[in-house]
């Protein structure tokens, strides 16, 4: 599987391609920073970010494109940026078709350092560690791309047992679950 990782920001958006399958080893295909100047017009930013992330799943075609999910934070004007980058991604990956997945940035830090509170040193080192890389990626933006990366790897199987056996349960007749335990 090839995902298209990204930590959405206006100012710095982080993107990062990582191939592999749950339990092997990860490889690398790309890490970077979609840049936006801040004193651009919000408008212009976002096709920037568009352009940049265009050019990204031109050259790597991933599959899925992980996200990071927009959490609540007390500065309201950062987290506006943050879920404008955050639509753009998401945007681009739905005209192509491809699969966007959402994690928060708790769900990424478990995957990766085994704790949901883990600071961005330890994200850069376990990224590092587990995609065999001489040094952290920087900025910090571009190492959180891979990470996102690296937890869908891990948890998309999980997850597509888990709808499939939504799906399943939903697909039996209403009368099949009504009638289970009794006797006529």
């Amino acid at each position: 599987m090839r995902v298209l990782g990204v930590d959405p920001g206006l100012t710095r958006c982080g993107v990062g391609v990582v191939e592999g399958v749950a339990g092997r080893p990860l490889t690398m295909r790309g890490v970077g920073v979609v840049r936006t100047p801040a004193d651009a017009e919000l408008g212009l930013r976002l096709v920037a970010i568009e352009q940049g992330i265009e050019q990204w799943l031109d050259e790597y075609e991933p599959e899925v494109v992980a996200v990071e999910r927009v959490f609540s934070q007390h500065n309201v004007r950062t987290v506006m940026g943050t879920a404008q980058a955050s639509a753009v991604a998401m945007l681009c990956a739905a005209r192509r078709g491809l699969t966007v997945a959402l994690h928060t940035p708790s769900e990424v830090k478990a995957a990766v350092t085994g704790s949901g509170r883990a600071d961005k040193a330890q994200v850069g080192a376990m990224v590092t560690r587990l995609l065999r890389l001489d040094a952290p990626p920087r900025p910090a933006d571009a190492a959180d791309a891979l990470a996102l990366a690296i937890c869908h790897i891990w948890r998309a199987p999980a997850q597509n047992r888990l709808q499939q056996a939504a799906a399943l349960h939903a697909s039996k007749p209403a009368s099949h679950h009504a009638s289970k335990g009794r006797t006529a």
